[in-house]
């Protein structure tokens, strides 16, 4: 089993939302973490908030690289080894059981 950790996260636009953190460990080690405040009923401007982070923390043969001018557009995730994408299944995973359950919503 592993551990989930509750936190507390400011973003850029000073929306505080609760966020969610775990290790995902095999040869090599990911935290991850996700949060969202949720379905807002709007765009941008008024909607919801949406946060996910992936870190290194032991091991991981991982790149990331920005997509657009101002890494405005997007990202691409290179991966090499296959504990990497045992690791980085789960990671997402845990990441969308996350955004799931805090988005209110019920899902088909």
């Amino acid at each position: 089993m592993f551990e989930i950790k509750e936190n507390r996260r400011i973003l850029p636009d000073g929306t505080q939302i609760t966020t969610y953190s775990r290790d995902v460990v095999s040869c090599n080690i990911l935290e991850v973490e996700a949060g969202t405040t949720g379905y807002m009923g709007g765009d941008t401007g008024h909607g919801g908030r949406t946060y996910f982070r992936i870190e290194d923390t032991g091991g991981t043969d991982i790149q990331i690289h920005p997509l657009g001018r101002y890494a405005d557009e997007g990202f691409e995730v290179f991966l090499g080894g296959d504990c990497e994408l045992e690791t980085i299944i789960r990671a997402l995973k845990f990441i969308t059981k996350v955004l799931e359950e805090e988005s209110k919503e019920v899902y088909d």
